[in-house]
């Protein structure tokens, strides 16, 4: 097979291949370098490319086929990682300036769990600075380009993996999602994103942002390449205290045979209205009517905290950004500044900081420690805790009447970089409909839902599910995105952007 149809297969397909001595895993592995050598200076989805690694680990893959060995249903699939994760003898930058160079010593759970899967890790994907963006722009390393249109953003703050996924440079990727930084990147790129139920896959290793709300999650061209992933990340990790010890939901066997007769799926009323792009709406309308058509029962929904969703989670996540980032001191790894002798320890620190954190990063920090202040604590931070309980509670009651909740995953397609930059309230409101989700610890999924009439960019449909049934959104997925391929076919893999 030449590079250029190895890169269009999907991960389920690579692996058949490479089990089957079809493609040996270092074919496929130069394929995706090649295509990452020959489109990334203009898509900049990778901040490292780790190819002497990749290519290693490839070979290790196809050793194991040679002597017999059983390979796992992903061995020898290339996978692009987000870089907030650490990867022992690679740089892990989290796309500040303040971890420039640094090379962790140790490898994340979940980074461990690829390589023992033999998944072929590619290299490390651009995202925004500390995961705190919708567009990728806040990266300290430029910004990410849209594959369907360079000139827009991919999404944020996991605009890298997606990306990759987007410009054929790799079949699968991991990205984190704290308010929707998985789902948002794959709806504006076309792509499937899915973030699973909190707790559901392990942080140790991953570099905290907001403690509560940050969850890694699978990404990828399908349903049934996010199954497969999001299989081998998930289960219990003692390492982190807020791992939850249950079984791995059934993902794959709900991938592969995914229906909606009979299910009862939910429409927010509060996930639409001032806003809302109205090709997003237009897609979003057809992709209910298509669930209707299927089998599923449409129920009517009012959950009238989710107003309250944004200003909660930009209270509750800055409060704990600024409690994680207060370790980023400039005297115990990553950047120092000032440290020639005549300054202090606090000046040394304070230097640092100035030097080494991003506009975003500081205007979060800033935010977070004021509403941790005292006198304000109750009035800010301790009313947002309120209203987090109040939204779990409107989930709750919606689920004891819906299997799965739908919407838009976000209000509008993907815009042009920079054009929020200089408004940081518009840049929060792409983040609208996936918020109520992580505040909740809720799973979900986006996955692709069409093209938007006005500008022919990918709109993304958001599946939600209960804590620990993130199997529903494999089951649901798997329907739509077939009875979607058998309509208008798949918007990625036969209309696919040129670079």
């Amino acid at each position: 097979m030449t590079d250029s149809n190895i890169i269009k297969l999907t991960a389920a397909q690579i692996a058949e291949k490479i089990a089957s001595g079809e493609l040996t895993a270092v074919q496929v592995t130069e394929a995706h370098l090649a295509r990452i050598e020959a489109v990334d200076e203009k898509v900049h989805a990778f901040l490292h490319v780790d190819r002497e690694g990749a290519l290693a680990q490839a070979r290790a893959v196809d050793a194991k086929r040679e002597r017999g060995e059983k390979l796992g249903p992903l061995a020898g699939v290339p996978l692009a990682l987000k870089d907030i994760f650490t990867t022992e003898g690679v740089p892990t930058t989290v796309g500040s300036k303040i971890l420039e160079g640094w090379i962790p010593p140790y490898d994340a759970t979940l980074t461990k769990r690829l390589k023992a899967a033999d998944v072929v890790i590619l290299g490390k994907t651009n995202m925004d600075e500390f995961a705190m963006g919708s567009s990728t722009e806040n990266s300290a390393y430029g910004p990410t380009g849209n594959p369907w249109d360079l000139t827009r953003i991919p999404g944020g703050s996991g605009g890298g993996s997606s990306a990759a996924l987007a410009a054929y440079e790799a079949p699968l990727a991991i990205g984190t999602d704290t308010g929707g930084s998985i789902r948002q990147p794959a709806a504006v790129t076309g792509t499937v994103g899915v973030k699973p139920t909190y707790g559901a896959v392990s942080r140790y290793g991953m570099v905290a942002f907001s403690s509560s709300l940050d969850q890694g999650g699978p990404c990828a061209r399908t349903v049934l390449d996010a199954a497969l992933l999001h299989e081998v990340i998930a289960g219990h990790d003692p390492l982190d205290s807020t791992s939850i010890d249950a079984p791995v939901p059934p993902v794959v066997e709900a991938a592969r045979n995914g229906s909606v007769q009979g299910m009862r799926v939910g429409v927010v009323k509060q996930f639409r209205g001032e806003g809302y792009q109205a090709g997003v709406i237009q897609r979003f309308d057809e992709s209910v009517e298509l669930l209707r058509e299927l089998g599923a029962e449409i129920v009517e929904l009012d959950c009238p905290s989710f107003d309250l969703a944004l200003s909660a989670y930009y209270l509750i996540a800055p409060s704990e950004c600024s409690s994680n980032l207060a370790r980023f001191d400039g005297l115990r790894y990553g950047l120092r500044t000032g440290d020639d002798g005549t300054h202090s320890a606090e000046e040394v620190t304070s230097l640092t900081r100035e030097a080494g954190f991003g506009p975003e990063v500081k205007r979060r920090i800033m935010l977070g420690t004021y509403a941790l202040s005292s006198g304000y604590y109750d009035a800010y931070y301790g009313s947002a805790q309120k209203v987090r309980t109040l939204i779990t509670r409107d989930f709750e009651n919606a689920f004891e009447q819906v299997d799965v909740i739908v919407s838009p995953t976000t209000p509008t397609t993907a815009f042009p970089i920079g054009e929020r930059a200089d408004d940081p309230m518009a840049m929060y409101l792409a983040d609208l409909c996936t918020i109520p989700t992580n505040l909740a610890g809720n799973a979900a999924m986006s996955l692709p839902c069409g093209l938007a009439p006005e500008d022919n960019l990918p709109v993304g449909l958001q599946i939600i599910a209960p804590a620990l049934k993130d199997d529903r959104l494999y089951k649901v997925g798997a329907a739509v995105e077939a009875a979607f391929v058998e309509k208008w076919g798949h918007p990625l893999l036969e209309e696919a952007p040129s670079l």
